[in-house]
Parts: C-alpha cells; structure tokens; sequence
C-alpha cells in the first residue's frame, strides 16, 4: 500500500509537469512581446507558472488520495518509465547549453547566438525534454494509480501537443527551411526506431 508521502510527492510531481506545456503556450505565441522587454520577462514568468501550479494543485486537490487501483506490479514499469525519463534528461543536456534547456533564447532580448542543435538525441526526436517529462508523468501515475495524475497527464497531453505546435512555429520562423527538413525528419516525441 502506498504511503500518503507517496502520493502526495507523486500528484505535486504531476502537479509542476502538467503546466509545463502551459507555461509555454504563456511564451510562444508572443515571444517578441517577451524580448522586447527591458527587464528579464522572468520576473513576471516564473511567478506566472507558480500561479499555474496553485490553480491546478488547488483544482486536483480533493482528488489526490482518489485510487483507480492499486497493486505492486505497476511499479515496474513505472520504475521504467523513470528510469527512461532520466536517462532523456541527460541526453537532452548533452550538446544543449543550460540556458538553452531553460528556455533562455526564445526570451533573449537583442542580437543573440542562434544554432539549431540536430544531433545526439535530438537526431530521434525534436523535443526529447517533454518526452522526459511524459515519461516521469506516466510513471506516477502508473505506479500509484492515482486518479490526479491521471487527468494530470491527460492534460500535459493536450496542452503539450498545442505548445509543441507553438514552439516548431516559432522555430520555423527563427531557423527557416534548416528547420522545416528538420522538421519532416524528425519526430517530434515518439521515435520510430531504436534511438539511443
């Protein structure tokens, strides 16, 4: 039987991944609004996705404890499954910079270095982070059957397929027909064949 620590890590866990794709839908759609600013749009971000966090925590709340199901063998896939995450992660950070990885370029304001990165991961699929993420996200919510984490990433789902169209948009516009092959390439989540 899980404990409540458990549950409790796993719905905040899916809490913070779930508006991910939402804090993004904030940036793409108006990214030369975010440049423009004198100040880093940081500032008004970050407490924008912490806001994100209090709606859908406050939203899910009454459902945290609710159990679908329950039995031990779904943590072995869920292990799995957040093993892969992490091992995403540290091929997503290789031959990507940190600020890179946090979104940095898309807010720089000014002249900027611009490279499209094609290689290492990114040669199987365009967006390995939210890959990662939809990994960690199916792995609470296999594991502990909660009823929050299932409609949690149900709606990272749904708001990471809109942002992930925002965000090949925007990239088309900044790299143009590099990307566009890129693009028709590439997948943008789920690989075809074997890719690590």
């Amino acid at each position: 039987m899980l404990t409540a620590a458990v549950q409790t890590f796993a719905w905040l866990a899916c809490v913070v991944y779930s508006t991910i794709p939402s804090f993004w839908i904030v940036i793409h759609p108006r990214a030369e609004y975010w440049r423009s600013r004198l100040r880093s749009p940081y500032r008004v971000l970050v407490p924008v996705w912490i806001g994100l966090w209090i709606i859908v925590g406050a939203a899910t709340l009454p459902w945290r404890r609710v159990v679908l199901y329950r039995t031990g063998w779904g943590w072995i896939p869920a292990a799995a499954l957040l093993l892969a995450g992490f091992a995403i992660y540290r091929y997503s950070s290789q031959n990507f910079t940190p600020a890179q990885l946090g979104g940095v370029p898309e807010l720089q304001r000014g002249p900027r270095t611009q490279r499209l990165v094609t290689t290492g991961i990114r040669s199987r699929v365009r967006h390995p982070v939210y890959l990662g993420h939809l990994c960690e996200m199916c792995a609470w919510s296999i594991g502990t059957g909660l009823a929050a984490c299932h409609v949690l990433t149900a709606l990272a789902i749904v708001t990471g397929t809109i942002m992930i169209r925002m965000e090949d948009a925007e990239l088309e516009e900044r790299f143009g027909e590099e990307y566009r092959r890129y693009r028709d390439a590439v997948p943008a989540i789920l690989p075809r064949q074997n890719w690590i």
